[in-house]
């Protein structure tokens, strides 16, 4: 397999279902600053969000799903992952509509994917709550001690396979696990949980109604999502 070590191309890969009125801006803008092209499944979206994303000139692909498979996740992650194969990527970046990138990623991100020592990258994802000042650090919200793999070199003729999850289903092939890999310092604003508590009620009633048993994730974490007062720390940016 072919690994370029310079002038890689980056390529954004995001899915996404009625958007239009939360961070969607926020994040194409963002992208915008350091990829190279954004390829885009919309999941049978009701209000503007496609239109929103076409406005971005860094959006190259829109596949607009008739009806939706929020339900069935890995059919997302599958359809998203052969509509960006189509464009001969170099390296994929997989993003959530509701992800931000810190902006030291506009100056280091290309030091990452112009190498042929690995293949995948892993960031510190930090949950905002209620806010976009603190995230929220406890024993069932600490993603950001950890870190997830979502920057990957596309390697034609590699095994691609996503497990066949219906809710919470692994954002890139679980092939990439056995490759070589960098553990980043970059930071990335998860800000899913940010809105009021109305927003994260209603997606604790969808979590529930997606997962009633736990098989796909964490009953005790769908109930924190309720907690009156969890544990939040102040974000500060890096020089």
């Amino acid at each position: 397999m072919i690994r370029k070590s310079r002038k890689n191309r980056l390529t954004a890969m995001m899915q996404m279902r009625n958007e239009a009125n939360r961070y969607l801006e926020l994040v194409l803008e963002n992208l915008s600053q350091f990829v190279d092209e954004i390829v885009i499944v919309d999941d049978a979206s009701t209000d503007n969000t496609v239109q929103i994303c076409k406005s971005y000139k860094k959006v190259v692909r829109v596949i607009e799903l008739p009806e939706s498979r929020f339900d069935r996740e890995w059919e997302l992650r599958t359809t998203l992952w052969k509509s960006v194969e189509t464009t001969s990527p170099d390296w994929l970046l997989a993003v959530d509509a509701d992800e931000v990138y810190e902006d030291k990623a506009k100056e280091q991100i290309r030091n990452l994917i112009d190498q042929d020592e690995f293949d995948w990258v892993g960031f510190r994802f930090y949950d905002f709550w209620g806010g976009l000042t603190h995230y929220r650090d406890d024993e069932f919200w600490n993603l950001h001690h950890r870190h997830t793999m979502t920057l990957v070199r596309y390697l034609p003729g590699y095994h691609y396979f996503y497990p066949r999850f219906d809710h919470h289903c692994p954002r890139l092939p679980l092939s990439y696990q056995v490759l070589p890999g960098h553990l980043s310092d970059l930071r990335v604003k998860h800000l899913g949980w940010a809105g009021n508590e109305e927003e994260r009620y209603q997606k604790y009633l969808r979590y529930l109604t997606i997962d009633p048993n736990g098989i796909w994730g964490n009953l005790d974490q769908y109930r924190s999502i309720l907690d009156p007062d969890p544990n939040l720390v102040e974000w500060k940016e890096e020089e």
